[in-house]
């Protein structure tokens, strides 16, 4: 599989330039391949990057900008769902793969496989940490309420 990323090699937006620095850099510090297709100066490019975006995700001007990113023939989003994806340490997941051994994400998933194994003995009930505070605000109620009886 191969993560492509349409550029803008000559795009007058700073902006623009930022955001595909910033993808290309992030992809790099990862090692993740990728390619980079020029859609200023091939015009090929340009039509199949405008073609398959999704509907959904072009904006109301109808027209994306770069940068856009796919695995192979399947969108995967444009600089602010990267953006959101980098934030989430879920860029692997968002490009549609497997994060490598030792990664934020692998290693996060694991803990939580081993937790949820652990957690599975007494009543296969998971509690949350919000309904865990309410059962302790609930007990310190009860217990004050006994002291003044």
């Amino acid at each position: 599989m191969v993560i492509k990323v349409y550029l803008a090699s000559s795009s007058g937006s700073t902006a623009i330039k930022k955001k595909q620095q910033d993808v290309v850099g992030f992809l790099e510090a990862l090692k993740i391949d990728y390619s980079q297709l020029d859609i200023a100066s091939n015009e090929e490019n340009r039509q199949w990057m405008r073609e398959n975006v999704p509907g959904e995700m072009k904006p109301t001007s109808g027209i994306p900008l770069p940068p856009q990113i796919f695995n192979e023939q399947m969108y995967c989003g444009d600089y602010e769902t990267f953006f959101n994806a980098k934030e989430d340490n879920a860029v692997y997941e968002f490009l549609g793969l497997t994060p490598p051994p030792g990664s934020k994400r692998k290693v996060a998933e694991e803990e939580n496989q081993d937790e949820g194994d652990e957690d599975k003995g007494e009543d296969n009930h998971l509690v949350s940490e919000d309904e865990e505070e309410l059962q302790k605000l609930e007990e310190e109620e009860q217990g004050s309420e006994e002291a003044e009886d």
